[in-house]
């Protein structure tokens, strides 16, 4: 293989060490490119053969940056190896009392009431402590007040219902205790 080169298209690649092995992705990778420079009129096909079969032999990254130092978008090294990932100190965690919320909604219609109240304590917790949950905590609450509203309306449907069919016949008459005939008007 040639030597690497030094010019600023190299340069461009530094925050990364080209000793570190390639993968089978990254090789992947920089043919792709050489695809591009041939289709773009870069590369003839005969070095297009040759840097291919490069390609596929190299090792390091800096043997795949070689390849296409003097390409437009050669290859780029894992995003990882420039920028470490810090984990977060704390994992955030879900609510209790939204988790609660949600599974008491759908305990329907026993469970309206409670979800109602543990939706409320929920969602004002979430944004003390910065909680995930808020969306079960809504859910809980959309369904609690929901479901009270659909026992609302089929109550007074209910009623109304009965109000039409004439409703009782007037107050209802128990036979007598001395054991004659029922009292009936």
């Amino acid at each position: 293989m040639r030597p690497h080169p030094s010019g600023p298209r190299y340069r461009t690649h530094t925050g990364y060490n080209p000793s570190l092995r390639a993968a089978t992705a990254d090789r992947e990778r920089t043919v792709d490119v050489l695809k591009a420079g041939f289709a773009e009129g870069r590369l003839t096909q005969d070095e297009y053969n040759e840097r291919m079969g490069q390609a596929y032999e190299a090792r390091t990254y800096g043997d795949l940056t070689e390849l296409t130092a003097d390409l437009p978008a050669g290859p780029m090294p894992p995003v990882m190896a420039q920028y470490p990932v810090v984990a977060s100190a704390k994992p955030i965690r879900t609510n209790a009392m939204a988790v609660a919320s949600m599974l008491l909604a759908l305990a329907v219609p026993v469970g309206a009431i409670p979800a109602i109240i543990t939706g409320h304590r929920a969602r004002h917790e979430i944004r003390q402590t910065g909680e995930h949950g808020d969306g079960m905590a809504v859910t809980g609450l959309v369904l609690g007040y929901l479901t009270i509203f659909v026992g609302m309306l089929i109550l007074v449907g209910f009623l109304i219902a009965h109000a039409r069919a004439g409703g009782p016949a007037g107050p209802v008459h128990f036979p007598r205790g001395d054991g004659g005939p029922p009292n009936f008007p």
